[in-house]
């Protein structure tokens, strides 16, 4: 094996511990000032579930006097998608056709300025020409601006119409002037607003709004694009509080809000951290019998820790779940780099070094390793920072974060831990047997003849390496897939559509204004006679309106009504704490409502099971659909966990097909709350067109229950599609699939590069390729164990444990490089290859087991799945944990074999010299 002569420079150049002693002073002068920089960039720190992601949708509400769906799709969506079809940063163009009018929504790359996105949307439809009478409106969304809580208002002592002219004038303002705060919204006015109009031609009042079974009023907060979800509700539960003061006869109730889970969560995960950072740091001392040692080793993660924050304020990121997350799993691995330099030094201040002498003998030897292990964990990581996409966005903060504690536990161990260590270790006389572990010393001799056994039954050693990879591959079909685990947040949605009442005859969408008071006249119009969204019919919804002659029916109370059956099943449980219900859309959809129902905090049962027996028991009511949701963590629109797009230019056939698809799998296990689009129309009558990247499209969308995996359904499904599909259709997949997808995609791509990067880099700090195919051989080995660990616990192979394979990936390879570093050191001093290995190992092991249980017992408190969210920490630990305990055993011994072979087949050249 070649290892040219320039290793020395190599020691040298990565030995700063050597300038860090000689200036000590100037070394704990700057971790004092990191640390005071840290603790200031820490206080600016805010708390989120998420990292900030901007999802940029623009979208175009356009009207034109066209009577049917495909006269206004040909005339008018059409002509609009093509005029926009070329903006850039556009993903994705949707459209929804009803006759005279369509919605065309303008899905922008995550990222995008969203006043850009507007500005080019403008650009664009000025120069479109459109039919005569059409107008259109510019809608930028910001989907970050977003419901922050919801307070139900009741009076035992006031009406609804004086309580709501009282929220109007007192309560609303006094919360619409606080920071953050974009508006505050008044919901329930359908009580008491006098009737207006809708783009149905019936009459709409508005909303109604139920909480626990009583009318009521509500306000809705929503908070600003940019605004902290915790901090804006923290400020509006201030203002509440004082209004509960000032108005004795109101009562102002906690309606809805996402803040109580967000701090639940972050603060399960906080726990999780500081559990990791003691157990971290309780395993070194059984190690070492040393309790300064002990404690020099531990400062390496408060301080880094603290430079972490430094670099997670500059880049504006948040404490929440995903930084949070890589904090608590990088606590063993920060230990890690001062665990190697402390332990080395101890090592030579036990064989009768100065803690001077034993300083920069141990960071000379050790250097190189530190480096090698610390420079190719973040060739790893960093990419995960850099990828494209919702993924890469989500992730950003987590790759960024992990690298910044890395690279400043590096820095502390190669600098403060040695300065530390002169001062505070004392000489020591050689180890007596008291204090040496008995039980060590057997397992040290324990290891040796293994390795002894294993350099002479190499054949042996490679094949079960080998095994044991096969066997980890073959578990691989027997994970269930998924994408983000679901979590049991106890609260979440039912969500229902009621059929809208017919219009006396004459008066149905698509009659004349003249023939407004004509009922019992032949219906008059063409294809666009039942639609229920047509704007050309205000005149006579206006004209109706004002008659005292004719009852004119009201959707809302039909609704209401919906409501109020489906609420009472619901608040039957005793699980359940509070059901706030919406009746109707201030979009003027009345015929629509949002149960949001919260679970007590006490239950024996979990959110899941708890909405599978809510699906089962829910009345079956006429013309009604009902939806049991999972709360959105932004919400980017009505897609259920499963969707898929049927694309294709025959309505008649997508339609046919859709519903033959829906009836398939409506009868299957596990499919829950099953849709299609287009359900309205009819053979050669088409009421409303969807359109999807300039192709006509019908969607079939379905929640999963607890039972069946994302993966498992995905198949089902996709299986289903295809045997009933037409042959001029194509299949997309939409909702959770699609993200899974694209993350299986992205991280397949990630961890190619991510292991070119560990390959390039251990290269450059080896100057030899055959040292770092040595150090690869323990990557494989990580992954059977992750794998087995996931089959055992039946964790999800999605999202969040490919996190914790990207994670282990940067971490594993690290005892390798010990291993092999160790060996050419002593080859170099002169020891034969064989016993060169045999030395090297015991040397290394201990080191090797502290930074191992350090790590592994880190992962402890987030594997176990305790607190808000820990469905979504537990399987990267779960992954990680596995992996380390596979990758330690057999790196232990396949290295050090391969290494041997490697030898036999590219002879080393000897160094001479001082290394």
């Amino acid at each position: 094996m070649v290892q040219p002569n320039h290793a020395k420079s190599a020691r040298e150049r990565f030995n700063i511990s050597k300038l860090a002693i000689e200036f000590s002073w100037l070394t704990v002068s700057f971790w004092i000032a990191v640390v005071v920089a840290g603790l200031l960039a820490f206080s600016s720190l805010k708390y989120a579930l998420f990292p900030d992601i901007t999802f940029p949708v623009v979208v175009v509400n356009a009207q034109a006097p066209l009577s049917t769906a495909l006269d206004t799709e040909a005339k008018l969506t059409k002509p609009l998608e093509e005029s926009l079809k070329s903006l850039e940063g556009l993903e994705d163009i949707r459209s929804s056709t009803y006759p005279g009018q369509t919605a065309v929504s303008l899905s922008f790359v995550v990222g995008t300025n969203l006043e850009t996105s507007k500005n080019n949307t403008e650009k664009a439809l000025k120069q479109l020409t459109l039919p005569k009478g059409a107008s259109y409106k510019i809608i930028p969304l910001n989907l970050n601006e977003s419901a922050a809580v919801s307070y139900a208002i009741e009076s035992s002592g006031r009406n609804l119409a004086d309580l709501q002219k009282l929220t109007k004038d007192k309560i609303i303002p006094a919360i619409a002037q606080l920071p953050g705060v974009l508006k505050v919204s008044l919901l329930g006015d359908g009580n008491v607003a006098p009737p207006s109009t809708n783009p149905t031609g019936l009459p709409a009042v508005g909303t109604l709004i139920r909480f626990n079974g009583k009318e009521a009023l509500a306000i809705q907060v929503i908070k600003k694009g940019n605004a902290n979800t915790l901090e804006v509700v923290s400020r509006v539960e201030k203002e509440i509080q004082k209004l509960r003061s000032n108005l004795k006869d109101v009562t102002l109730s906690l309606a809805s809000t996402q803040a109580e889970y967000i701090q639940k969560a972050t603060h399960s995960t906080i726990d999780a951290l500081i559990e990791a950072i003691i157990l971290s740091v309780v395993v070194i001392f059984p190690f070492l019998w040393n309790w300064q040692a002990t404690l020099i080793s531990a400062l390496a993660i408060p301080i880094s820790l603290l430079g972490t924050f430094i670099v997670m304020a500059i880049y504006g990121f948040n404490l929440e779940t995903i930084t949070l997350l890589a904090l608590a799993l990088v606590i063993g691995s920060i230990v890690d780099d001062a665990i190697v330099d402390v332990e080395n030094i101890m090592r030579h201040v036990e064989n009768g070094s100065t803690p001077r002498q034993a300083a920069f003998i141990a960071t000379k030897e050790i250097g190189l390793t530190v480096t090698a292990a610390t420079f190719t964990a973040v060739a790893v990581f960093l990419p995960i920072g850099f990828m494209g996409g919702v993924i890469g966005q989500f992730f950003k903060p987590f790759g960024i974060t992990v690298s910044a504690a890395m690279l400043t536990s590096l820095l502390v161990a190669r600098t403060l831990s040695p300065v530390l260590a002169i001062y505070w270790l004392k000489p020591t006389p050689p180890r007596s047997p008291q204090r040496t572990s008995q039980l060590w010393a057997k397992f040290d001799l324990a290891y040796r003849d293994l390795l002894a056994w294993s350099l002479k039954h190499r054949r042996i050693v490679v094949g079960l390496g080998m095994i044991s990879l096969i066997v980890g591959i073959v578990t691989i079909p027997l994970i269930p897939k998924g994408f983000i685990p679901k979590l049991d947040r106890g609260e979440f949605n039912i969500i229902y559509t009621a059929p809208l009442p017919s219009l006396p005859p004459g008066l149905e969408p698509g009659a004349q204004a003249g023939q407004v008071g004509q009922a019992g006249q032949e219906k008059q119009g063409g294809e666009g006679d039942t639609i229920e969204r047509n704007q050309n019919n205000s005149v006579a919804a206006s004209v109706l309106a004002s008659s005292s002659q004719i009852q004119l029916p009201n959707p809302l109370n039909d609704s209401l009504q919906v409501a109020k059956k489906l609420e009472e099943v619901v608040r039957k449980s005793p699980a359940v704490e509070t059901v706030f219900a919406t009746v109707g859309s201030r979009e003027g959809e009345p015929n629509k409502g949002t149960l949001y129902v919260k679970l007590k905090q006490d239950r024996n049962i979990k959110t899941a099971e708890f909405q599978d027996q809510l699906r089962s028991s829910l009345p079956t009511l006429s013309g009604v659909t009902t939806s049991v949701e999972d709360i959105q963590f932004v919400d980017t629109g009505s897609q259920k966990t499963l969707q898929l797009a049927l694309r294709g230019n025959d309505l008649d056939s997508l339609n046919k097909t859709a519903k033959a698809i829906k009836e398939k799998i409506e009868d299957q296990p596990g499919f829950v709350d099953v849709t299609v689009t287009g359900e309205s129309n009819q053979q050669g009558k088409f009421l409303h067109v969807e359109r999807l990247n300039g192709q006509r499209v019908a969607y079939i969308g379905a929640n999963l229950g607890q039972n069946l995996s994302l993966g498992e359904a995905t198949d089902k499904i996709t299986a289903e599609a295809k045997a009933l599909m037409p042959a001029d259709a194509t299949l997309d997949l939409g909702g959770d699939s699609a993200y899974q997808s694209e993350v299986f995609g992205s991280f397949g791509i990630t961890l190619g590069l991510s292991a070119l990067c560990i390959i390039v880099v251990l290269i450059w700090l080896f100057k030899s390729w055959v040292d770092p195919i040595v150090i690869g051989i323990s990557l494989p080995l990580a992954l059977v164990g992750a794998l087995l660990a996931l089959l055992l616990t039946k964790s999800d192979f999605g999202m969040i444990s490919l996190i914790g394979f990207v994670f282990l990936l940067g971490i594993a390879n690290k005892n390798a490089i010990l291993i092999v570093d160790c060996i050419n050191q002593l080859r170099d001093s002169g020891l034969e290859k064989t016993e060169a290995i045999l030395k090297a190992g015991p040397i290394r092991l201990r080191p090797i087991m502290m930074t191992t249980a350090a790590t592994i017992l880190g992962m402890v408190p987030i594997a176990l799945g305790l607190g808000a969210g820990s469905e979504l920490r537990s399987p990267m630990a779960v992954a990680i944990a596995g992996g380390l305990v596979s990758s330690t055993i057999l790196s232990l011994v396949v290295v050090p074999v391969v290494y041997a072979i490697l030898d036999d087949w590219f002879p080393r050249q000897k160094v001479t010299g001082n290394r």
